[in-house]
């Protein structure tokens, strides 16, 4: 509307200044060389009018002339450019479909017809993959990691075929690169912690874990978890290179962290009991066993309470299991206690509140401990017999057990040996036969695991 008007409004000056000049008459008079030439201001300013607009159409098709040459020559190169963006395309289409000769042709002819290397180099590295030439895959994500602008991609490229060959410390080198170009990026993120705790790098993975958590890639629980796994760990290589103090903060911040993580609670013991304080490692004790008894708190509970002998273990267990009497463990704990200490009748006296009716899911430590009890009070080998028979079909004794893989241990690691998967093993009684429960009494950590970085970019 406004470009109507406007043409409308230089419609209506022109033609007042046309009526102005014909009211206006006037005559003109040149001299010049000789020639004499006489007209009226209006034909003069029309004649000046004319020539202006054919000079302009003149200039104007002298520039397109100039220009032509370039101007065919970049109508070409955009023509190659879509032939080429169209070939990539089928390249790619091609390697999504498993077409490696396809893919193979459209390589060769994207290279042609495209002056944009990186591109073709990232169908190119595709189209190697797909046919099964990983040097040659490489080799063209070594080109592409080498070019700013497709680095990253490069390095995606480079971190899985690594990751594929099982060069973890590749993997992580290039990890590492990748995440200077991109903090952000959680899957760059999730590698780099998953790989550095491969490699054993706890501090490294732990300030990776503050900044998923800062970033919203992990919830406060996961993150919780981890810091507490990777805090024991760290302790447990300090406490092993003679470094107590630092090993003892360690232990602190995990218990600290998760109150309730049993690795944390008997490290942190350790530590008090270092420092010779010995009352709060009691009453850290008692705390965890009544939120969650378990036999690995009691031997830093015997060196709390310096009860060597066992008649004074029984005097000071009732220290332990105070607030927890009635739970199997502290009931399991008493028997055993009594049973050392050749009180045969106490001990009996919590054996047969264990057994009673329950004799179709007896506990196989249970059943080793009567024999012990037949063995050392009456010498009875039959009854001996007989309860081991009955141990070797009980259920099975609780253990470190990975959620991963169900692959068991004596004593807790933050790293799975058999599948490398981190902070997933819970405390429980691995499986008598093939599809039994795998689940026992105990906290599950979690899956915090290691991801397998697998798959063509």
């Amino acid at each position: 509307m406004f470009k109507v008007l406007l043409f409308l409004v230089c419609i209506f000056f022109a033609a007042a200044g046309i009526v102005w000049f014909f009211e206006r008459p006037g005559s003109v008079i040149l001299d010049w060389q000789g020639y004499r030439v006489e007209t009226s201001v209006a034909v003069l300013v029309g004649v000046v009018c004319i020539l202006s607009v054919v000079t302009a159409l003149l200039y104007r098709g002298w520039i397109i002339l100039i220009r032509a040459p370039a101007r065919f020559s970049e109508v070409w190169r955009e023509r190659r450019r879509i032939k080429g963006y169209k070939a990539l395309t089928r390249g790619m289409v091609a390697v999504a479909a498993g077409d490696a000769i396809e893919a193979g042709r459209q390589v060769k002819r994207a290279e042609a017809l495209m002056s944009e290397v990186p591109l073709s180099l990232l169908l190119s590295a595709q189209s190697a993959q797909l046919n099964g030439n990983d040097n040659a895959a490489v080799d063209f994500f070594e080109e592409m990691a080498a070019n700013p602008e497709m680095e990253f991609l490069g390095l995606r490229g480079l971190l899985t075929h690594a990751m594929n060959s099982g060069d973890e410390i590749r993997a992580l080198e290039l990890t590492k690169r990748a995440y200077k170009l991109q903090s952000k990026s959680e899957w760059v993120s999730t590698s780099l912690f998953d790989l550095q705790v491969r490699a054993e790098q706890w501090e490294d993975a732990l300030t990776t874990s503050d900044e998923q958590l800062r970033l919203g890639y992990i919830s406060r629980e996961d993150h919780k978890k981890r810091r507490a796994v990777l805090s024991v760990q760290l302790g447990i290589e300090l406490y092993a290179d003679g470094d107590e103090e630092e090993a003892s903060r360690k232990f602190k911040i995990a218990y600290d962290t998760d109150p309730e993580f049993i690795p944390a609670v008997v490290h942190h013991v350790k530590g008090l009991i270092v420092q010779e304080k010995f009352g709060r490692a009691v009453d850290v004790l008692s705390k965890a066993w009544k939120s969650q008894p378990h036999p690995e708190l009691v031997a830093p509970f015997w060196r709390a309470t310096e009860a060597e002998d066992p008649l004074k273990r029984v005097k000071v267990i009732d220290k332990l299991i105070s607030d927890n009497k009635y739970h199997l463990e502290s009931q399991i704990l008493l028997a055993q206690t009594n049973l050392e200490a050749c009180l045969w009748g106490e001990a009996r006296k919590f054996l047969d509140a264990m057994v009673g009716n329950r004799d179709d899911r007896d506990e196989a430590r249970v059943c080793r401990l009567w024999a012990d009890l037949e063995e050392s009070e009456h010498g009875n080998v039959e009854a001996v017999q007989a309860w081991l028979k009955r141990a070797a079909v009980a259920s099975a004794d609780p253990t470190w057990i990975c959620n991963c893989c169900g692959n068991s241990i004596d004593g807790w690691t933050a790293v799975c040996k058999n599948c490398a998967s981190f902070g997933t093993f819970r405390w429980g009684r691995a499986p008598r036969v093939l599809g039994e429960e795998k689940s026992g009494p105990g906290v599950s950590f979690g899956s915090l695991g290691v991801r397998q970085l697998s798959g063509k970019i």
